[in-house]
């Protein structure tokens, strides 16, 4: 088995996710590191947290692959008595490279909106045009009212809590859906066919407009519809090792939970 550097894995992701997939705002790939370090463990999460960060250091990883980037926006200093800054001072203390792949890995094939279409069990699933990977429309096996669907959702994605958009005493067969927050693309899946759409982070008008254009909504968090890819890119990554011969362990996230909590 050969030895796997940084750059082997940042090679790795960009097949798995290719960067020419992420849309024009955003910031993936290696965002903290040396590309020429040996790598023997990497971590895999959704978000480059404190908590994740003190878990790489205590498991003894060299790189943290996430899906949100850590540094998305351009910074102009680096103050370790701020959230970001400090994270960055530990990561670079402590030897640990940190790789994003966003938009891209939710647009690759695959990715998270095809995981999300699997989890919650939709078939023939397509992207919504050729133009735009982000969103994914499919169909229920079985037809159900908006209260089953969202109850069905709530447990295959193991979401502490959903918000239902009900928007009439019509049932659901065709399904529209974005991980994350992905309400922008309802009027596109109502125009597809969608009788109902998956998202996180509906805001009160979007509701108001679901309601309007009779398409149920289901918002199950913007955490709930994108974890389940810390599982699906673990496995991805590992098919990835076999293939090139390379031996690097790969550690998930078991432990984060979603920020909020409905009291």
């Amino acid at each position: 088995m050969k030895n796997a550097t940084v750059q082997t894995i940042c090679d790795a992701m960009n097949r798995i996710a290719p960067k020419n997939l992420a849309e024009e705002w955003d910031n993936p790939g290696l965002l903290v590191g040396d590309p020429h370090q040996e790598v023997k463990k990497i971590l895999i999460c959704l978000d480059v947290s404190d908590e994740i960060i003190e878990h790489a250091i205590k498991i003894d990883t060299q790189m943290i692959v996430s899906h949100h980037p850590l540094i998305f926006r351009a910074i102009k200093n680096i103050r370790t008595d701020l959230p970001l800054g400090r994270k960055i001072g530990n990561l670079i203390k402590n030897n640990i490279a940190c790789f994003a792949a966003h938009t891209n890995l939710d647009s690759t094939e695959g990715g998270v909106n095809d995981v999300l279409a699997e989890k919650i069990g939709l078939v023939e699933v397509k992207p919504f045009d050729d133009e735009n990977f982000l969103g994914r429309i499919g169909q229920l096996e079985n037809e159900m009212t908006a209260e089953e669907f969202a109850i069905h959702v709530k447990k295959s994605l193991n979401a502490e809590n959903i918000r239902l958009i009900n928007a009439g005493d019509f049932k659901i067969k065709k399904v529209g859906l974005c991980s994350g927050a992905g309400s922008e693309f309802i009027s596109k899946a109502k125009f597809l066919g969608a009788d109902a759409f998956v998202t996180g982070d509906v805001k009160y008008h979007e509701a108001q407009s679901a309601v309007e254009n009779k398409i149920h909504v289901i918002d199950a968090g913007h955490f709930a519809t994108e974890f389940p890819i810390v599982h699906a890119l673990a496995v991805k990554l590992n098919e990835e090792f076999q293939r090139l011969k390379i031996k690097v362990d790969i550690e998930e996230d078991f432990h984060s939970k979603d920020f909020f909590k409905i009291l």
